[in-house]
């Protein structure tokens, strides 16, 4: 029987080939576990609609997660090689027009959309999932677009500062649209 993923369950582990500064190398996801979150975000193909504004945002932001402890990974079900010549594509030709700052990870098999439960079985293809992993391996947020729309930095970022300083914080929950600097509330145990 299947197990679906579960927020408060470890992330199902994967070691795969990414795009890392142009150059291909393998990654696994444990080898973040103890040091940094990670934020893991699905989405369709390279050489899309959406797909484009979707990894430059997340690329364009990528300094942000570094501050915040925080490896940001793109995944799709396309190779490596498309990946490598998406990002060595001009923008105006439909490309990622250069450098870019997150790995991104090829699931040319489909195991890993597969572990967590994104595969759209349909289009053959990952939904637009997005998961924030803590550093003990455990998901702590996760969400799932479909293919026609986008996801929000902003609420990425808010959302995973809301996770670490719940996690530093322990007797404290952030209340509705909290933000960085408001009142918490206080629980008891």
């Amino acid at each position: 029987m299947l197990e679906y993923l579960r927020v408060g369950n470890p992330a199902p582990d994967f070691e795969a080939d990414a795009v890392i500064d142009q150059e291909f190398t393998k990654i696994k996801l444990s080898s973040y576990q103890k040091n940094k979150y990670v934020v893991l975000f699905f989405y369709p193909l390279d050489f899309t609609f959406v797909c484009p504004t979707e990894v430059l945002a997340f690329s364009d932001r990528y300094d942000e997660f570094a501050k915040l402890n925080t490896e940001v990974i793109g995944i799709s079900v396309d190779s490596k090689y498309a990946h490598l010549a998406w990002i060595q594509t001009p923008l105006a030709d439909g490309g990622l027009g250069g450098d870019i700052k997150c790995p991104l990870v090829s699931d040319l098999t489909k195991a890993i959309a597969t572990a967590f439960n994104v595969l759209d079985p349909s289009t053959g293809v990952a939904l637009r999932g997005l998961f924030i992993i803590d550093k003990a391996g455990i998901v702590q947020h996760a969400t799932i677009n479909n293919l026609a729309f986008g996801r929000s930095i902003d609420e990425t970022i808010r959302t995973l500062k809301a996770i670490q300083h719940t996690q530093i914080h322990e007797n404290e929950v952030c209340p509705v649209d909290w933000q960085e600097g408001m009142a918490t509330i206080t629980i008891f145990s």
